[in-house]
């Protein structure tokens, strides 16, 4: 799938050859941003709780189960998303998250119509979410696609969850 902005979205790992670092840098992005935005300021990888740290460090074993999209600018992967695999007939999104560049160009939602897309054709009921309170541009981006605020399946404070009946 390419929109107006040149942005396509692939499954990774695919038949077509992608950079192999993609999904991790930006992973590592997603979660050092993340821990810096919950006030745990890490310097780097090694520091991150060991279950995002492996997310990095092998995304291939992390994510064996679930569908992982990469959104391409030509040859640069600038987007990453993840489904989980169905559990019930509900899905999980996670990790979305778009390059600072190219913020702004449609990634994000092409991402997510894309997650949606794929968890439609496979028979999935439900797609849930969740997100940080403060992540008030996500947040809103979920909403234009048709997600709601639900009742929290995650004790963490300041968390909001977020479903969307397919």
């Amino acid at each position: 799938m390419t929109d107006h902005h040149g942005i396509s979205v692939v499954r990774w790992p695919g038949p077509a050859p992608l950079p192999e670092d993609g999904p991790a840098r930006l992973l590592t992005a997603y979660h050092l941003q993340t821990q810096a935005e919950k006030g745990e300021v890490v310097a780097g990888v090694d520091e991150l709780p060991e279950r995002y740290r492996a997310e990095v460090l092998d995304p291939r074993a992390a994510f064996v189960d679930d569908v992982v999209l990469l959104a391409l600018s030509g040859d640069a992967v600038v987007g990453c998303l993840v489904l989980t695999a169905p559990v019930d007939g509900r899905a999980e999104l996670k990790r979305l998250w778009t390059d600072p560049d190219h913020r702004g160009l449609g990634v994000a939602s092409g991402l997510v119509s894309a997650a949606l897309a794929h968890a439609e054709r496979g028979g999935v009921g439900v797609v849930r979410l969740s997100v940080w309170k403060w992540r008030a541009g996500a947040i809103a981006l979920y909403e234009r696609l048709g997600f709601t605020v639900s009742a929290s399946w995650d004790e963490r404070e300041q968390l909001v969850c977020m479903e969307r009946v397919m």
